[in-house]
């Protein structure tokens, strides 16, 4: 890696105390299916699929009322006491014979050290200033499943990288959404993996756990990027810690163009059969009693237990062992004749 861009990662997650103190940590996949307890609340195989992470409570409904810190026996993340669900859409490679197949994942290196999950995500919660955590009962929404026009989507908050390095470990760029990322999913056989961007809203109406289409409650401050969120709007004040997630999907088996699309589509979608102007997470909250926010005050940082904040980290194992049974079972693995979408899927 070069001198440049080293100096640029450091720059960037050394720009401020806040920056350093952030949580980040993996969560492993608790489940792939077709639910959203957010936007389909009780339906099962809703119109994409998911990956879940998180508590083991999740469900097809998930009940406002219900705690998913008191209700989750065990959590796919690594922080213990972390019993939230966090949710994306999946990517598919679609191959020149019109099949199907998820797109593996891998877990994130970068500067502050390598990451292991099993599937799923990497989580930030990035601190500015005061900040509020998030309230029992909180949910939101960033991004729309149904987009098609990646100028609808802010490249500041939502974006792509082409992963040219051979694994993880090796930083590529500099920090999230910047530089050469874009909206759209990269088409091209030097992406060794693909890594996904998805950075929350961190400002706050102060009233309201959701809304009708879990977004409006929040608002983006200040810039773009994983920055803490930036000074907020006067209509949302209270400032949140802002969530991001990374994804590396690992598209090193997909670098034959001889495999891809003849007829003009593009190799890689989400699960909504759209490309990355759709990419999209879903959040509900679940920390255990007032730990998040005495993780914020005591500036508890990266994947590491914090004795002043009750944090413990699991070991890897733990955490890739909490998994739940799909609640909308059907074939999600290996090649699949079609998307998942309407009926259940079927096996090539």
């Amino acid at each position: 890696m070069q001198w440049a861009t080293l100096a640029a990662v450091a720059a960037f997650f050394a720009q401020d105390a806040a920056a350093q103190q952030m949580l980040r940590f993996p969560c492993s996949q608790l489940v792939v299916e077709r639910t959203d307890p957010l936007v389909n609340p009780g339906m099962k195989y809703t119109p994409h699929l998911h990956q879940i992470v998180g508590g083991n409570s999740f469900n097809v409904t998930m009940d406002p009322n219900d705690d998913p810190a008191k209700k989750s026996t065990c959590t796919s993340c690594s922080y213990t006491q972390d019993k939230s669900n966090y949710w994306t859409a999946v990517m598919f490679f679609k191959a020149k014979n019109g099949t199907y197949t998820r797109v593996p994942q891998v877990g994130n290196g970068g500067p502050q050290g390598k990451l292991i999950n099993k599937g799923g995500l990497d989580l930030y919660y990035i601190p500015s200033g005061k900040t509020t955590a998030f309230k029992k009962g909180f949910r939101m929404l960033a991004g729309s499943a149904s987009n098609t026009d990646p100028k609808k989507v802010s490249s500041g908050n939502i974006c792509h990288r082409c992963w040219t390095s051979p694994n993880e470990g090796t930083f590529v760029g500099a920090q999230p959404c910047s530089g050469t990322d874009t909206v759209d999913i990269p088409s091209d056989p030097k992406c060794k993996m693909i890594r996904q961007t998805i950075i929350f809203p961190a400002c706050w109406d102060g009233v309201n756990l959701d809304s009708p289409n879990h977004q409006s409650h929040v608002a983006y401050g200040q810039g773009a990027g994983a920055n803490g969120g930036g000074a907020c709007p006067s209509t949302h004040p209270v400032k949140l810690p802002q969530i991001m997630y990374e994804l590396m999907w690992n598209v090193t088996t997909f670098a034959d163009k001889n495999l891809w699309p003849t007829d003009g589509s593009k190799p890689f979608v989400y699960s909504m059969n759209i490309g990355g102007s759709a990419a999209h997470g879903d959040y509900v909250f679940g920390w255990e009693g007032d730990s998040l926010q005495k993780a914020m005050d005591n500036g508890c940082t990266l994947n590491q237990n914090c004795p002043k904040a009750g944090l413990t980290v699991q070991s890897n194992a733990q955490y890739d062992a909490c998994t739940k049974k799909q609640q909308a079972p059907e074939e999600v693995d290996g090649w699949l004749k079609e998307m998942p979408l309407g009926e259940m899927a079927i096996k090539a």
